[in-house]
C-alpha cells in the first residue's frame, strides 16, 4: 500500500517527465544527457556567450523556490465561511507563494482569469522575503503564529541597494506558478505603476512569452491632479499589464451601438448612421485630404477644416456622392457627413481600448467609497473600484469560469464576481488568497476590532454578499427580467415569467469557503535517539494530535489534485465513518480498528456509484491488524480499485 507524504507536487519531476516523453533519446539511466538533448534540438540551441537576457541577483534562487514542493496544507475553517456546504467560492488565508504551490494539482489549467494588484514597490509597501528552506515556518514567524509577536514585514526602500532585486525575487516565482493554473485560453491582468512596470514587462515576457502580450492598459486612477509633487508632475494613471497563456487569444471587445443606426428614408441598403467626415491631418501633412466637397444638387462648395482636412481622398468622396453615401447639410454653414450602413461594418464589435474610460470603470475614490459604505471605515489605501474588475472579468471570462486573485487585499475581485453573477445569473467562481498581514494598531481597522488585512477582506465579502442578497430579495428579481428573457440562456420559452427568473436568482452563489495555510497534518518521521517512550507512542499515529479529520481530508484532496469544492458525503459502513468525495471519485476512511467489513463495504460502493476511477485512502495505523491491512489491498483490487494509499 503506497504511502502519501506531506509534500505537494514535485514540479521539477513533472517537467522532467514531460521532457522524457518528448525526447526519450536524451535520457540515459533516468538522467538527462544534455549533449544528446542539444543534438536533438539542433539549430534551436543558442550557444553564444553574449545574448539578450534579463537577469538580476537572486533569479536562480527565485526559480528554485518556484520549483520547491510545499510541506503545507490548507485547513478548512467553517466558522468563518458562508454557505460552506453549497458554495463554490474560496478564500485562502496565507502566504500566496505556498498557496500557489498547494493549488498546482487541484487547479492546474482550470483558471480562466487571474487578476492581481501586487505591491508597487514604492518604498513604503512591504516586499515579502521567501525562505528557501522552510517557507511555512517563515510564514508563521512573520504573521506572529510562532515566536511570540512574530517578525515585522519588511519595507523595501530605494536606499536598500536591492530595491528592484527584492521585488523581482518576490514576483518571479509567483508569476511562474500562476501560469500553470491558467487554462490554455486564460488571461492574467496585473496592476502596476511606473516604479516597476518595465521590470514587470520583462519578467512576463520571459514567463508568458512576449508574443502573448495582450496589451498595457492605462487607467486614470484620480479625477484631480495632485499638486504635492515637487516636480509638478501629477502621476494620475496606473497600468494594467495583460498577458494570455497562449497565442491568438482575443478579448470580447466592445459591442457597436447599433441603436444609432436607423433607416428614416427607407434606403434599400438598410439601417445607417451619420458619421463625421473630418480627418486628423493638416494640409502640410496630407495635402491630398484638403479639397472642397461640392454638392451636385445645389453647387454649394464646402471647404475642409484647415487643421483637419477630410478623412477620405477626393476620388473616394466623388464615388460616394454617386452612390448616395454623402449627406449634404440643409444649411451652407453645415458640414457634409458620411452615410454609414450597418452592412458596411466589418464587425459589430470594436477592440477593447487600452485607454480605460474611468467614467465607466471608476477611480480609486469610487473604490474607497465602496469599501467604506460596506464595512464602515477607510481601511485600505486606494482600493480598486469594482467596476474596473467587472470590466476586466466581463472581457475575458464566460459565466462558468474561475477567477483567481492571490493578492486579494480589499477583496474587490471577489465582490466584482458576486456582482456580475447577480447581474447576469452567472456561475463564475472566485478563488482569492490574502496574507494575514497585521495592521497598524493606530489604524481605523484595528480600532474597529480587526487584527489583519485578511480579516477585513473576509468581512468585505460577507457584507458585499449580504447587500446583493438584500437587493435581489427586494428589486433585483424584477429589474433584469426583460434582459433575461431576451438572452434566454437559462430558461425555455415557457419559463420567462418573473417568478421563474426569481427562482434562479435565488440560486446565485453568494457564499465562500475559508481555508487557512498551515503545516502538513502528517507528522514527519525524525530520528532522535533521545526519544522518550511517550514520544514513541506519539508516532504510532502519524497524524498530528491537534488536527481534525476534516483537516486531513482536505489535505488528501490537495494531494490528489481534486477541486476543494467537490461535494463530500459522510457514509457509515460497519459503524465506521467513510467520506465519499465527488460521488465515488475518492473514498477516505480515517477511522481506527478498520475491519474487513469496512473494506468490503467500500468495495461495494464501486458498483453502487460506478465512478470512472475510484481512489481509496486509509490511515496507515487505522487497520485492526496487519492481516486486515494486507487483505484490504487484494479485496479492493478485485473490485477494480487499484489506487489504494495510506497516510
Amino acid at each position: 500500500m503506497e504511502k502519501m507524504d506531506g509534500k505537494t507536487m514535485d514540479l521539477v519531476a513533472e517537467n522532467v517527465s514531460k521532457l522524457k516523453e518528448l525526447f526519450p533519446e536524451a535520457f540515459t539511466e533516468g538522467k538527462i544527457d544534455f549533449e544528446a538533448l542539444k543534438e536533438v534540438l539542433g539549430t534551436f540551441v543558442d550557444d553564444r556567450d553574449e545574448r539578450y537576457s534579463f537577469t538580476w541577483n537572486g533569479k536562480s534562487k527565485a526559480r528554485m523556490i518556484a520549483q520547491t514542493p510545499s510541506t503545507g496544507t490548507l485547513r478548512p475553517c467553517r466558522e468563518e465561511s458562508v454557505d460552506w456546504d453549497t458554495t463554490q467560492n474560496i478564500f485562502i488565508e496565507g502566504d500566496n507563494l505556498e498557496v500557489l504551490k498547494l493549488l498546482q494539482k487541484s487547479y492546474h489549467k482550470k483558471v480562466k482569469m487571474i487578476y492581481i494588484d501586487p505591491p508597487y514597490n514604492t518604498g513604503k509597501d512591504f516586499v515579502y522575503r521567501d525562505n528557501f528552506k522552510d517557507n511555512i515556518k517563515n510564514y508563521k514567524e512573520i504573521t506572529g503564529q510562532v515566536d511570540g509577536e512574530g517578525r515585522n514585514l519588511s519595507n523595501n526602500p530605494e536606499t536598500s541597494g536591492r530595491y528592484h532585486t527584492d521585488w523581482l525575487n518576490m514576483m518571479y516565482p509567483r508569476l511562474k506558478l500562476a501560469r500553470n493554473l491558467l487554462k490554455d485560453d486564460g488571461v492574467i491582468f496585473i496592476s502596476i505603476d511606473d516604479n516597476e512596470v518595465s521590470n514587470l514587462r520583462k519578467v512576463c515576457d520571459e514567463i508568458y512569452g512576449e508574443e502573448n502580450l495582450l496589451g498595457v492598459f492605462q487607467w486614470r486612477r484620480r479625477q484631480r491632479a495632485d499638486n504635492r509633487n515637487q516636480s509638478r508632475v501629477s502621476p494620475d494613471h496606473e497600468y494594467i499589464v495583460a498577458y494570455s497563456k497562449t497565442e491568438n487569444i482575443v478579448l470580447k471587445g466592445t459591442e457597436v451601438d447599433l441603436g444609432k443606426y436607423k433607416n428614416p428614408d427607407n434606403d434599400p441598403r438598410g439601417p445607417w448612421a451619420s458619421i463625421d467626415l473630418s480627418g486628423l491631418a493638416t494640409a502640410t501633412q496630407r495635402p491630398n485630404l484638403h479639397y472642397d466637397i461640392v454638392d451636385p444638387q445645389t453647387g454649394i462648395s464646402y471647404p475642409p477644416n484647415p487643421s483637419r482636412g477630410w478623412s477620405k481622398s477626393k476620388d473616394n468622396v466623388l464615388k460616394m456622392i454617386k452612390e448616395g453615401r454623402i449627406l449634404f447639410p440643409k444649411s451652407p454653414k453645415g458640414r457634409p457627413r458620411e452615410k454609414k450602413f450597418v452592412n458596411d461594418l466589418n464587425s459589430t464589435v470594436t477592440g477593447f481600448s487600452t485607454c480605460l474610460d474611468s467614467k465607466h470603470v471608476g477611480y480609486t475614490t469610487n473604490g474607497t467609497r465602496e469599501v467604506t459604505s460596506l464595512i464602515g471605515g477607510k481601511y485600505f489605501d486606494f482600493p480598486k473600484p469594482t467596476n474596473l474588475l467587472k470590466t476586466l472579468i466581463d472581457q475575458s471570462t464566460e459565466k462558468a469560469d474561475i477567477i483567481f486573485d492571490f493578492f486579494a487585499g480589499a477583496a474587490t475581485t471577489a465582490d466584482a464576481v458576486l456582482q456580475l453573477n447577480a447581474e447576469d445569473i452567472g456561475g463564475r467562481r472566485f478563488v482569492v488568497a490574502q496574507l494575514p498581514e497585521k495592521i497598524d494598531v493606530k489604524s481605523e481597522g484595528f480600532k474597529a476590532g480587526y487584527k489583519s488585512i485578511a480579516e477585513i477582506s473576509k468581512e468585505r465579502i460577507r457584507r458585499a454578499a449580504a447587500k446583493i442578497k438584500k437587493e435581489l430579495a427586494t428589486t433585483g428579481h424584477t429589474k433584469n427580467t426583460e434582459k433575461y428573457k431576451k438572452e434566454n440562456y437559462l430558461f425555455g420559452k415557457a419559463e420567462t415569467s418573473v417568478s421563474s427568473v426569481f427562482s434562479v436568482v435565488k440560486k446565485i452563489d453568494l457564499g465562500f469557503k475559508v481555508f487557512k495555510l498551515d503545516s502538513t497534518n502528517i507528522k514527519p518521521w525524525e530520528v532522535d535517539f533521545d526519544m522518550t517512550e511517550r514520544t514513541l507512542e506519539d508516532f504510532i499515529s502519524n497524524i498530528k494530535s491537534d488536527r481534525k479529520e476534516e483537516d486531513v481530508l482536505y489535505e488528501i484532496l490537495l494531494k490528489y489534485g481534486l477541486d476543494l469544492t467537490l461535494p463530500i458525503t459522510e457514509r457509515t459502513i460497519a459503524e465506521h465513518k467513510v467520506f465519499d468525495i465527488g460521488m465515488g471519485a475518492l473514498i477516505v476512511c480515517l477511522s481506527d480498528a478498520i475491519s474487513l467489513e469496512v473494506v468490503e463495504g467500500i468495495a461495494r460502493l464501486k458498483d453502487e456509484l460506478n465512478p470512472e476511477i475510484m481512489r481509496v485512502v486509509f490511515k496507515d495505523s487505522g487497520f485492526k491488524d496487519d492481516v486486515v491491512k494486507t487483505n484490504a489491498v487484494q479485496i479492493l483490487r478485485t473490485a477494480g480499485i487499484v489506487d489504494v494509499r495510506s497516510l
